[in-house]
């Protein structure tokens, strides 16, 4: 798959310069697409055995309704989450809407009024900072003392500085997250997030730290909670769900802190004994199951994404051959129209919603216009292949997910030709 015939019969009428353009970019990612292979393997062994531990039989299937007491499928699920995550307990629901309403629970579980949050990476997500403050329910409005470390010139994290702030006599959280969102500062990788949450309970052994997961799962052979992280959350409609569970999300950690989360979910008292998840058990557990294999397809489709507009004169972040600790891949555009271009052709190269054109809208939670390019067959799912980015300098576009390289592929080339087509290469 890297002839200049190949990629015209590919792409009809498909020019000379990104044929060979996209040639290269195959015969650069093709020895790194090993390594992925080694990390699905060692990811896919590690969940194998978690089911096997648990005895996963298809009685765990059935559905629940009403308030759901004694779902044996539920409580499994829930069992082989923190068996993989390594962790005491873990909340895996399908009332969870989003990995921010994941975080949400965890920290609202793990704050109380007059506590101090400390974010250790720089301005959070758009959609965690209305969590954060200046939204009605949000966590300043309920008491919580909110403080923000900005990241070093190089856009890291001040490590050191995390942890003279964690010392502060009303500290009682340090939220790290590990994916960029809509910032080109860099992923952290476990070992890193290892490093802060030692800093940090070092000068505080009372600290709790809390990680934002998303997108990272599967990405390396081990998570934040295996390097000390209290609570850890994320989507199910992201990695872990391997594209097939239809909704839901997860919180692990410890048990006190998952329970407070359960009783934000739900309420106080009850927790995590109640919530049907609506007949998706087995959905869960065979998208858990795909989970680190489908993570792999979509971190060769990232890798094969950077080549190709590398060779093409975009700015990447990642590069091809650099470490990734998430599925997401920046492509800086520069422009607005240019983000716009690259968005529409993904949408165009999408099974689901191929004729739609996405348009620069005021989603909610989002301080700027947002264009999203997601024809998805769960709605907004992130590890299905998607494309989105805010209408702001630099005007890059964040490219993630993919349940096959292929597609993935397939759609960087047609983002690549339209740029080309309009002139904006």
């Amino acid at each position: 798959m890297n002839s200049l015939s190949m990629w015209q019969r590919l792409m009809p009428n498909c020019p000379e310069r990104l044929a060979a353009a996209a040639t290269v970019a195959m015969e650069q990612v093709r020895p790194h697409w090993a390594r992925v292979d080694e990390l699905v393997l060692m990811n896919q062994a590690k969940v194998l055995r978690a089911f096997q531990d648990a005895r996963v039989s298809d009685i765990h299937f059935a559905g629940s309704t009403g308030y759901a007491y004694g779902d044996l499928g539920r409580e499994r699920i829930e069992q082989v989450f923190a068996k993989v995550f390594g962790t005491e307990a873990a909340l895996v629901r399908a009332q969870f809407a989003s990995g921010t309403h994941a975080i949400t629970c965890g920290l609202f579980g793990a704050l109380k009024a007059g506590d101090r949050l400390i974010t250790a990476a720089g301005t959070p997500y758009d959609t965690l900072r209305s969590v954060i403050s200046g939204s009605a329910g949000s966590l300043t409005e309920w008491g919580v003392t909110y403080e923000e470390t900005p990241l070093k010139d190089d856009l890291t994290v001040d490590i050191e500085q995390v942890a003279r702030r964690a010392t502060q006599p009303d500290a009682r959280v340090v939220f790290i997250q590990r994916s960029r969102g809509y910032s080109l500062r860099p992923t952290l990788s476990v070992e890193l997030i290892g490093k802060i949450i030692t800093a940090v309970k070092a000068a505080n052994p009372n600290i709790i730290c809390v990680v934002d997961n998303c997108y990272g799962e599967f990405t390396q052979e081990i998570e934040p909670s295996n390097v000390g992280a209290d609570l850890v959350c994320g989507s199910l409609i992201k990695n872990p769900g391997g594209g097939i569970a239809p909704t839901g999300g997860y919180v692990v950690g410890r048990q006190d802190l998952v329970d407070r989360a359960a009783a934000r979910l739900f309420a106080p008292g009850i927790a995590g004994e109640v919530g049907a998840n609506f007949g998706i058990n087995r959905l869960i557990l065979q998208g858990f199951f795909l989970a680190p294999h489908v993570t792999g397809e979509a971190l060769k489709g990232a890798q094969f994404t950077a080549a190709l507009f590398a060779q093409l004169g975009y700015g990447v972040r990642p590069k091809y051959d650099a470490e990734r600790y998430d599925l997401v891949q920046a492509v800086e555009l520069g422009a607005p129209e240019r983000l716009v271009a690259f968005c529409e052709a993904v949408q165009k190269s999408s099974p689901v919603d191929a004729h739609v054109r996405p348009e620069p809208w005021d989603m909610p939670g989002y301080t700027d216009q947002v264009i999203m390019a997601a024809g998805t067959f769960n709605m907004g799912s992130s590890i299905e292949l998607s494309a989105d980015g805010p209408m702001r300098a630099p005007y890059a576009a964040y490219f993630q997910g993919g349940l096959t390289r292929e597609h993935v592929i397939w759609a960087a080339m047609h983002a690549a030709n339209e740029l080309l087509v309009r002139g904006y290469l």
